[in-house]
């Protein structure tokens, strides 16, 4: 940048550098999604190709940064782990947060072109996401922030699932369908899906009760407790080819982060 008398006012510029040897949680929201699937008319109470517009996005991102560890994705969220040593835009939160939501918003339009080639994006209604970067001191915490997002998922997906099916097989309204559930609990809504509807709940798919886990894998072998600076050159050139698997699967118990020490580091 050339010099100039008004080069003074980048004194006025602040970053906010995030905590080192931290871990890094950033989560993309989509921006008034409620009137966008309405007005592209997602099937209710999941639309299994919206989703998949969604996931391949994200996938996308976490091919393009080798420093994200994982993400974990429901309805138009998306919470993406960083590695507690990146170094990625010298952690500035605010290079972080703008780059994902802007990553985010272009391939959604891609990925939304190739999966609605019939529903064209207008420019009134175009895809549009936040998000915001939080630091986990240690693995319990990281461990406990992603359980809190599937938690959610499942509890959002068992309450919709049971409002639209009241709706579409019992014929009730919607301020009805909301009157008929307010007070229940889970096991209620299970009861309601089976009496009522001949829904077994646990017969739904995985990934509209579990959400969805795109994590980078790595054989055992490339994780080392305390590289030397020629094996972690060894390791991140690992982590770049390393295979890129999408689960539909619990992370809330322990066998998801046991089989994968490295995620958590």
């Amino acid at each position: 940048m050339a010099n100039s008398r008004f080069e003074y006012v980048k004194q006025f510029e602040r970053e906010n550098f995030l905590l080192p040897e931290t871990h890094i949680v950033i989560r993309v929201d989509g921006k008034g999604f409620h009137k966008f699937s309405a007005h592209y008319g997602f099937d209710k109470p999941n639309d299994i190709r919206a989703l998949n517009v969604m996931n391949r996005a994200a996938q996308a991102i976490v091919a393009q940064f080798p420093d994200i560890q994982m993400a974990y994705g429901d309805s138009d969220e998306y919470s993406f782990l960083l590695r507690r040593t990146c170094e990625l835009f010298e952690r500035r939160e605010m290079k972080l947060v703008s780059t994902f939501a802007s990553f985010m918003s272009v391939y959604y339009v891609m990925e939304w072109n190739r999966e609605f080639p019939e529903k064209p994006l207008v420019i009134e209604r175009l895809p549009t996401f936040d998000a915001r970067a939080v630091v986990y001191p240690n693995a319990q915490t990281v461990r406990d922030y992603f359980s809190w997002r599937q938690v959610d998922c499942h509890i959002n997906n068992l309450y919709n699932t049971t409002f639209w099916k009241l709706i579409e097989k019992c014929g009730m309204t919607g301020q009805e369908a909301e009157n008929y559930l307010s007070g229940t609990v889970s096991s209620d809504k299970n009861e309601i899906l089976f009496s009522k509807c001949g829904i077994n709940y646990n017969n739904e798919p995985e990934i509209f009760k579990k959400g969805t886990v795109i994590v980078r894998e790595y054989k055992e072998e490339n994780h080392v407790e305390s590289p030397s600076e020629r094996q972690k050159q060894r390791i991140a050139k690992a982590r770049k080819k390393a295979q890129i698997s999408v689960l539909h699967v619990d992370i809330i118990k322990g066998d998801f982060w046991s089989q994968r020490p490295w995620l958590l580091e």
